[in-house]
């Protein structure tokens, strides 16, 4: 929006010009969004508050987890209000890859949202029942999926590409459908596994993010990409906006959910950030390498499959309680110890996952 404004007013001075870099406009997403988080995050937190929406807590998990009953939660509404603003404000809207990003990520906040209101409002701790919330994420996820194959106007948009290995692209047909729709509809509930403790979640988003946006910012210039030996797709570094104000939007968020939170994200922040990350992995072809970057989220989702597959199957439990950091809580480590340590092991996965782009 305002890159349209910035463009009519060059002919009145030229400093407007400044804007139509993307860097500039990616810095400026970034604070645009964190402005945003910080400025209405007390707002939100009274409202929730003096509407009553606050977290449950199960009794069946670690103890030290009750005394957190009753703290805001659907903060991640805050986030996406973030998100969208700063990219509709900044971002280029004649960019299919912006639309895709933002409504993809839209469409499973809303999904996430109904499920907290649902829970938090109606009392029901039930919430959306599994199969609708996933048949709902999979109308979202497969809509995405199909807009971007069909929309697709190099052969290297639908190729999957090898990290470590220079010139290596699979080309994937009718199943880069499949592929896309389990990598946002699986870094979706990634992401929602991990978000439960303080602050969890939101740094190795804010991290992966980050990396996401040098990824499209590279893949989007002909130059870069030609270095780098990555595909080239134009239009893709207009995500750098978008990757700007997610991050941005989270630390904001971040400043209210460090320990011990203000208030939490929920399902609506949850489902709608993992599905950011899937689509715009996709759309810069770097799936494998968003499976690096976010290993959090995969030990995370693994751990939970491992232990109901173990639990059905022999009746035994591998961890003391799933998702992971339950597990190590269980072990006696006091929660800040289990968050910090799990971001540090995210920035090093993040730093391997952009080490990618030179070892080749």
């Amino acid at each position: 929006m305002l890159l349209w404004l910035s463009e009519y007013l060059q002919q009145y001075y030229s400093g407007f010009n400044l804007f139509g870099y993307l860097t500039m406009r990616g810095i400026l997403g970034v604070l645009t969004a964190l402005a945003i988080s910080l400025l209405l995050g007390p707002f939100m937190i009274r409202k929730l508050t003096g509407k009553q929406i606050g977290q449950t807590v199960r009794d069946d998990g670690p103890q030290s987890h009750l005394s957190k009953a009753g703290t805001p939660t659907m903060g991640g509404a805050l986030i996406l209000t973030a998100v969208a603003v700063s990219t509709l404000l900044w971002g280029d809207l004649e960019n299919r890859f912006v639309w895709t990003v933002l409504l993809t990520t839209l469409g499973f906040g809303l999904v996430g949202f109904y499920d907290d209101y649902r829970k938090l409002v109606y009392k029901d701790s039930r919430g959306l029942a599994s199969r609708w919330k996933y048949f709902w994420q999979s109308v979202v996820g497969l809509a995405a999926a199909l807009y971007l194959y069909q929309s697709a106007q190099l052969p290297a948009e639908l190729e999957l590409i090898i990290p470590f290995f220079k010139n290596v692209a699979i080309p994937l047909g009718m199943f880069y459908i499949v592929l896309t729709y389990f990598v946002i509809v699986g870094t979706s509930n990634a992401v929602n596994l991990t978000d439960g403790l303080d602050g969890l979640a939101i740094l190795p988003t804010v991290l992966v993010a980050g990396a996401l946006g040098v990824f499209a910012y590279l893949t989007g210039n002909v130059n870069f990409s030609s270095y780098l030996s990555i595909p080239y797709i134009p239009g893709t570094g207009e995500l750098i906006i978008f990757c700007g104000a997610l991050a941005g939007a989270g630390l904001g968020f971040l400043w209210f959910n460090t320990y011990p939170a203000q208030v939490f994200m929920g399902d609506v922040g949850s489902l709608g950030l993992g599905a950011a990350l899937g689509t715009v992995a996709v759309i810069v072809r770097q799936e494998l390498v968003l499976f690096i970057m976010g290993g959090i989220f995969v030990m995370e989702t693994i751990s939970v499959i491992l232990q109901v597959a173990s639990f059905k199957l022999t009746g035994r439990r591998i961890f003391n309680m799933a998702p992971l950091h339950h597990h190590y809580e269980l072990k006696g480590w006091p929660e800040p110890r289990v968050i910090v340590r799990f971001w540090i092991i995210s920035v090093v996965l993040v730093l391997i996952g952009l080490a990618t782009l030179k070892i080749r």
